[in-house]
């Protein structure tokens, strides 16, 4: 393993919340610092078609000498292989699942990793619809354990919320992470320096709050005949169920796809890459969870 060991950026943040195009954003003013991205999500690579140079297995190579690495289920191997690039990343960003604790994947790193150091977590957080989640008895308790890990907290679409909605989600985020600094974005324009500085972490617990329980499912449809986009979007974003939806369908018989991409009753259809295979992910609460009181 090489001597240089790069520092570590953790990005989480609930379904929808905008972190792959952080992300991207990032990498289009990486202005010459190689970067690693690492990414475990659903649905295909995040990463913007035309930022890909190359693919290799589990690694691909980004313009401006960054590169992708899925992680799958063994962190640690891959923040190796990164660590062994000649020469290594300056930084690497952990861009977490929606779902996922990023104070538990911090604790793993400082705890058992030696091929990264931890510079911080950042969670996004989307003003629109904070409000609404922490309500929700079973998406709250997820989204308040991505508060309390941050060091710093974006609140991304402020241009969707209104300014009480920003202030409301503003004073969330603070009761649930008073100590991180709180900054507002618009279409993941934020400074990548910001984003990247070092939040002097300590050895730290953040992964010790007892289970995890989710009360989400999700569901792969193949999309293998051609629907109309509209319609077909709609259906999910009228789905109480629906909390978020991403990839892409045929929308006519000669074989032109779409890119669809929904957080609950918000969605956007886009023309697809070049190429694309037909498949839309959908996570949904789990029935039971949506017919109990809130």
């Amino acid at each position: 393993m090489s001597e240089a060991v790069p520092p570590l950026t953790i990005i989480g943040g609930y379904l929808g919340a905008g972190k792959t195009t952080l992300v991207n954003h990032i990498l289009r003013r990486s202005n010459g610092r190689r970067l690693a991205v690492m990414v475990n999500e659903f649905g295909s690579l995040p990463i913007d078609a035309d930022l890909i140079e190359a693919e290799d297995g589990d690694l691909i190579a980004i313009a401006g000498g960054c590169v992708c690495c899925s992680y799958g289920d063994d962190l640690m191997a891959a923040l190796a292989k990164l660590a062994d690039l000649a020469p290594p990343p300056d930084h690497i960003l952990l861009e977490a699942s929606g779902v996922a604790l990023p104070g538990s994947i911090a604790s793993t790193v400082s705890l058992f990793g030696q091929a990264a150091r931890l510079h911080g977590v950042v969670v996004l957080a989307d003003a629109e619809r904070l409000p609404e989640f922490l309500h929700d008895p079973y998406l709250s308790d997820t989204i308040e354990r991505q508060l309390r890990a941050a060091d710093l907290v974006v609140l991304t679409k402020t241009d969707l919320a209104s300014p009480q909605r920003i202030e409301d989600s503003r004073t969330i985020a603070r009761a649930h992470s008073s100590t991180s600094s709180i900054i507002e974005s618009q279409g993941g324009d934020v400074e990548a320096a910001l984003l990247l500085a070092d939040f002097d972490v300590a050895t730290v617990s953040r992964g010790s709050e007892g289970p995890h329980q989710l009360h989400l499912e999700t569901q792969t449809l193949p999309m293998a005949d051609a629907v109309n986009p509209d319609a077909f979007a709609r259906s999910l974003a009228n789905d109480p169920l629906v909390v978020r939806a991403k990839g892409h369908f045929l929308a006519d018989p000669d074989g032109r796809a779409l890119t669809l991409q929904l957080v609950g009753p918000r969605y956007t259809i886009s023309e697809a890459p070049a190429r694309t295979q037909p498949g839309v992910v959908v996570i949904r609460k789990l029935p039971q969870a949506a017919e109990e009181p809130r």
